[in-house]
């Protein structure tokens, strides 16, 4: 979602700090103005267009789902209160997650409408402050310790809520709760079933593609990684997705031992027959560079497609079994 494509209905705000002992709860709805209307759609198209979200179903008899299937205009504050009470009571039995101020919000996007909660963790950082004294005015820098994100970052619990079909997703973190880190958010707050997110599973099929490789061809093959690399880059950039069954073979063809290895490396995560699309650009632009580096000491960036063009960078594999890396056909050579 895109924020000049929101149009916010309705917004509160709760302070849930769990070093005052209870929540600040607020009674009534806020007026939203133009810059706080910015802020909160800016925090929502962060969550909504990252590829870290998971896409998520209540359990059965989930509190929080029925609190949220009957929220009405009538009691919107209410149902708000409710949640933003739930939260403070696991935030204040749980040290270890943070304090925060949340924001619920109902917008419509193309159409629909939507719920919004967004769990802004507190940051510290020092602002300044003037004090009138009998010598005048007293400019000081203090410490604030209850700041809030600014739009720029993305937040680590937020949910998004569709009003129309019920279907959820998801941004968390995981935090210690009684000795173990879980992720509190889903699995005590909501009562959800997460999956993994699309980014997530990108990140095991790459993970399990590149300890396949390493174990089979060593640290020293780098052509044979750019290779594997310039495969899964050129999927995402041309099919916007990657069919995990079609990888496998495309990157180790002809090679069962080494298909049957992998395999068991995604089997444990139930991919070996998913398609990961991921949508946001920033976790597709990883994979259209890669960067060597010799056991000189000299590092290389070399873009995709760059490396696809014979005519700019060619591997030579020499007599004495060491690689050289010819660059060809530089118009210009600037040092930074």
């Amino acid at each position: 979602m895109k924020s000049e494509d929101m149009i916010l209905k309705a917004a509160i705000v709760h302070i849930l700090d769990s070093s005052v002992g209870i929540p600040v709860l607020s009674d009534q709805s806020m007026e939203v103005g133009p810059d706080f209307s910015d802020f909160l759609k800016a925090h929502i198209e962060k969550i909504t267009e990252s590829d870290d979200v998971k896409h998520c179903t209540f359990a059965e008899g989930s509190e929080v789902k029925e609190l949220l299937q009957n929220c009405t205009p009538d009691n919107f504050v209410e149902t708000s209160k409710q949640l933003a009470e739930r939260l403070y009571d696991i935030m204040n039995a749980n040290i270890d997650i943070p304090a925060a101020d949340v924001a619920m919000t109902v917008f419509g996007c193309k159409g629909k409408d939507y719920l919004a909660f967004l769990k802004m963790n507190y940051k510290t950082s020092y602002t300044h402050q003037t004090r009138e004294t009998d010598g005048g005015n007293s400019n000081e820098i203090i410490l604030q310790r209850a700041l809030l994100p600014g739009q720029g970052q993305r937040l680590s619990e937020a949910f998004v809520l569709d009003l129309s079909d019920g279907s959820l997703i998801l941004a968390e973190k995981k935090y210690e709760v009684n000795g173990e880190k879980c992720f509190y958010f889903s699995e005590l707050f909501l009562e959800c079933r997460a999956p993994l997110s699309q980014k997530s599973k990108l990140d095991i099929v790459t993970r399990a593609v590149d300890q396949v490789a390493k174990k089979y061809y060593g640290d020293e093959d780098a052509q044979k990684k750019m290779e594997i690399k310039d495969i899964i880059c050129n999927e995402l950039e041309e099919q916007g997705e990657i069919k995990v069954s079609e990888l496998r073979e495309k990157v180790f063809p002809g090679s069962p031992e080494m298909l049957e290895e992998l395999d068991e490396k995604l089997d444990r995560y139930n991919l070996s027959y998913e398609t990961v699309a991921p949508k946001n650009e920033q976790t597709i632009k990883k994979f259209q560079k890669q960067k060597l580096y010799t056991d000189t000491g000299i590092e290389i960036t070399i873009p995709m497609e760059e490396y696809r063009n014979p005519d700019h960078v060619e591997f030579i594999t020499n007599m004495d079994g060491t690689i050289s890396v010819l660059i060809k056909n530089i118009g210009m050579l600037s040092s930074k």
